[in-house]
């Protein structure tokens, strides 16, 4: 779990070297929590004039049962007017996971998926916050639509 979370931060430290300003929000880079069915790490970071990409990895442990998941999204940002710092988008990427449950072999995942949600910056704060939902269509290994989750992103901007 520790390589995994290592990789999750050099992979976004990799983009946050090659990102440019995202004009559409009011911040470049954001690392946090993800809380929902997709509870885990997220980060984002600007690519350019009003699109982020936003990297989310899920790890659990429980009852004999192992589950590691990273989700890449790519989301295209809207600033709603009269409501400084307020911004809706949408976008999609894809995902890659495994789930290991004792006595049984694991399984991989991978699915597609859909992203649709509100994210707010604190201003004179290094603070935001984000509401999503994230439907997922899955591939492996038996095809079927995860209607997914709302989520609260709460992240420090950077």
């Amino acid at each position: 779990m520790k390589k995994l979370l290592f990789t999750l931060i050099a992979v976004a430290g990799l983009f946050t070297m090659n990102a440019t300003n995202a004009n559409a929000q009011d911040y470049k880079n954001a690392i946090g929590g993800r809380f929902g069915s997709y509870n885990g790490v997220t980060f984002k970071t600007g690519l350019n004039k009003g699109a982020m990409l936003e990297l989310i990895g899920n790890f659990r442990s429980s009852s004999g049962v192992k589950y590691m998941q990273l989700t890449g999204l790519y989301e295209v940002y809207n600033p709603i007017s009269g409501a400084p710092g307020l911004n809706w988008y949408y976008g999609g990427g894809g995902s890659i996971g495994t789930m290991k449950v004792k006595g049984f072999d694991s399984d991989v995942y991978l699915g597609l998926n859909g992203v649709l949600g509100l994210d707010y910056k604190f201003n004179g704060a290094p603070i935001n916050l984000s509401l999503d939902w994230i439907p997922t269509l899955r591939l492996t290994p038996d095809t079927d639509f995860y209607s997914g989750d709302i989520g609260l992103g709460v992240r420090f901007t950077f």
